[in-house]
């Protein structure tokens, strides 16, 4: 019985904790959103919370449909496919391995999946993410230069280029302004991308911090993992 009663209580409380999450995310909607949009969005999140995901991006998402002028259902399918990008990520990080993986990580996941990169290979990226490397930065990197057409194949090639060179994490966030620079020059996005990989490949005394040679930093198993 009183196993029974403590469960009872500790449903009670997670029931109240999703109730009292609800009124907040309307009050951030009302008068951002179409009236329609609030309740659904309100249940999304709702749902979201109870699986332990973040709430902040699909407020987010809604609020950037209102401000644009989307329909309400439109903004709501807009919001649900988000929140299941955010449940895709936060499964891919702990199959591979992010037991806990915070909000920054899944957001990042989230985004490098709704750009068009493989659950493999957002796990793979979020493996070889070692210190100073933050694979929540890395992942949104990777995305970015997916969004900008780079096959998602060829975006990791060059985030993993830079990070087996050893190359510091705001050359990473400099990475979809060089690509860019190419296209502008005429190469298509993923030579641009190739030819970024290969110059942090043969740059005069690249390497990964602490002097491990290039590529061999991968076998070593999950930095994340005691």
């Amino acid at each position: 019985m009183k196993h029974a009663a403590l469960a009872l209580v500790i449903a009670s409380s997670g029931a109240l904790r999703l109730a009292a999450q609800q009124p907040d995310v309307a009050a951030r909607l009302n008068g951002r959103v179409r009236a329609e949009v609030v309740p659904a969005v309100a249940g999304v999140a709702a749902s979201a919370a109870s699986r332990g995901l973040p709430v902040e991006p699909l407020i987010q998402k809604a609020i950037e449909g209102g401000a644009k002028g989307r329909p309400a259902q439109q903004v709501i399918a807009a919001v649900r496919a988000l929140a299941d990008q955010l449940g895709a990520a936060s499964g891919a990080l702990r199959s591979g391995g992010f037991d806990h993986p915070d909000a920054d990580l899944v957001e990042g996941g989230a985004y490098a999946l709704g750009a068009g990169l493989s659950v493999r290979q957002v796990q793979q990226l979020a493996r070889a993410s070692r210190p100073p490397y933050e694979p929540a930065l890395t992942l949104r990197v990777a995305g970015t230069l997916a969004a900008l057409g780079v096959p998602p194949k060829n975006s990791l090639d060059l985030v993993e280029a830079l990070i087996d060179a050893g190359r510091s994490p705001s050359d990473l966030l400099d990475l979809p302004s060089e690509v860019q620079a190419g296209v502008a020059r005429g190469a298509t996005p993923a030579q641009a991308a190739e030819g970024l990989a290969r110059g942090a490949a043969h740059a005069p005394g690249s390497g990964p911090p602490g002097g491990v040679p290039p590529g061999q930093a991968k076998g070593r198993g999950n930095p994340h993992k005691p």
